[in-house]
């Protein structure tokens, strides 16, 4: 029997012998050469490409190009493309600028994370949805996580709960800064000012029916009041979430 050919390098694995997750795969052996590319330098280009064209732009052939690489080749760094957007999503959650533990106040110390958070999603439209859409929890999603923790460990209602509800918090709040973030995007770049007037026509039209009480007398009540600029409304909505984690807040100082 001859003996079996030997795999090409540069041939595109099997996508059912890959692991689901890329964090299952050691970045290096320790065998071999030193790999022309590093996952860092991979989401790099990824994420500069995404911010220019969008995530629909994103393909392994744009990118290996950005590395000037062949497209097979990137597939013995990245076996699959869901692989590309974990490595994409860790690089960005990277950018979150924490201290290496919590400070003590609970409050401070979410309402850092929130805003760093945020901050990236700013920076990078195309992150919310691929938050929401493929939830990854690499290296630097975990050191997230567990500064969540460890701020909620130093609040004396949040630290009684279970654990399964606290990480039901995370997944609260990290769900209420993408749909912020996508919220946000969409009012102030992907919606005409023709399209929120008419919104607007269309509500007062639907109210003036009479068919909905309730909310006719919200919007009455309301009517009258400046809208709050998005850091504001982040700010309240962000507070509204965190009294239900840590109990009421504290005092905000003086102006």
């Amino acid at each position: 029997m001859p003996p079996a050919a030997e795999p090409k390098a540069d041939a595109k694995p099997d996508a059912k012998a890959v692991p689901g997750m890329i964090w299952l795969r050691p970045e290096r052996t320790g065998r071999g050469p030193e790999p022309a590319h590093s996952r860092a330098a991979i989401a790099a280009a990824a994420i500069e490409l995404a911010d220019a064209e969008g995530l629909d732009a994103v393909s392994m052939r744009k990118v290996a190009a950005a590395l000037g690489a062949g497209t097979m080749s990137l597939y013995n760094y990245v076996p699959k493309k869901e692989h590309l957007f974990d490595l994409m999503l860790d690089a960005a959650t990277g950018e979150f600028a924490l201290p290496d533990a919590p400070g003590g106040d609970p409050w401070a110390d979410l309402r850092l994370l929130a805003h760093e958070e945020l901050a990236a999603m700013r920076r990078h439209p195309w992150l919310a949805g691929l938050c929401l859409t493929r939830p990854s929890m690499g290296p630097n999603a975990l050191r997230c996580t567990d500064f969540f923790l460890a701020a909620l460990a130093t609040s004396p209602v949040a630290s009684a709960l279970p654990g399964g509800t606290r990480m039901e918090f995370f997944a609260l709040l990290n769900g209420h800064v993408c749909q912020f973030a996508e919220w946000e995007h969409n009012v102030t770049g992907g919606q005409s000012a023709q399209w929120q007037a008419e919104l607007v026509a269309y509500l007062t039209a639907q109210v003036a029916t009479g068919q909905y009480p309730h909310l006719a007398a919200t919007l009455a009540d309301s009517a009258g009041t400046a809208p709050l600029e998005p850091d504001a409304m982040f700010a309240n909505s962000l507070d509204r979430l965190l009294s239900t984690m840590l109990g009421p807040p504290p005092p905000r100082p003086a102006a």
